[in-house]
């Protein structure tokens, strides 16, 4: 497997997996509906650590912008590379984002909440409040990097022990400083 297409399906199991649970949470008539925010959290999680285990070997599994730019600012990932991990992060974020679509078609036509249905795809505070809503993003970014670059191995990729503790920095973070947010969707 090419780190390209190990970065497309990890980002995608990642979106699979964490914006379905938001999906099962949020949309009418699902067995989770309901299910709350801690839910979201350790679902979260769990897609992180699912997504991480499976790719980890083949590309570091970065799946976010985020990391990759900050493992590269930290001189333990090629900048030359940056450009073509963001895109396959973006390519597989975007498939997983339609599967998920996709699987709950029949709850998203039945949902009448335009605020549900978009929390199933991307966060949005509870309270807008620019200068607050961005240190929240900011501390929360700043958490999941300084993490991940402590919990990588020494030549810059995850180690399959690795997937667990990121996925569990996820449920701290949304758990902690994911307040702010109609759901907390912090992908790592």
């Amino acid at each position: 497997m090419t780190p390209f297409l190990a970065e497309v399906l990890g980002t995608m199991l990642l979106i699979l997996l964490g914006n379905g649970v938001v999906a099962n949470v949020l949309l009418k008539d699902t067995k989770g509906h309901g299910g709350g925010w801690l839910l979201i959290n350790l679902g979260w999680g769990m897609a992180v650590f699912t997504a991480v285990l499976s790719v980890a070997a083949y590309s570091g599994a970065h799946l976010n912008p985020a990391v990759t730019v900050g493992l590269a600012f930290a001189g333990g990932f090629p900048w030359s590379d940056v450009a073509m991990y963001i895109g396959a992060q973006m390519l597989g974020a975007a498939i997983g984002a339609f599967l998920v679509w996709l699987m709950y078609k029949d709850h998203y036509d039945i949902t009448e909440d335009e605020g549900a249905i978009l929390g199933t795809f991307a966060t949005g505070p509870q309270i807008r409040n620019p200068l607050s809503n961005l240190i929240s993003e900011i501390l929360g970014t700043f958490v999941l990097v300084f993490a991940v670059l402590y919990m990588v191995g020494r030549d810059g990729g995850a180690i399959a022990l690795d997937a667990l503790p990121v996925g569990l920095v996820v449920v701290a973070i949304g758990i902690s400083l994911g307040a702010l947010d109609t759901c907390t969707v912090i992908a790592a």
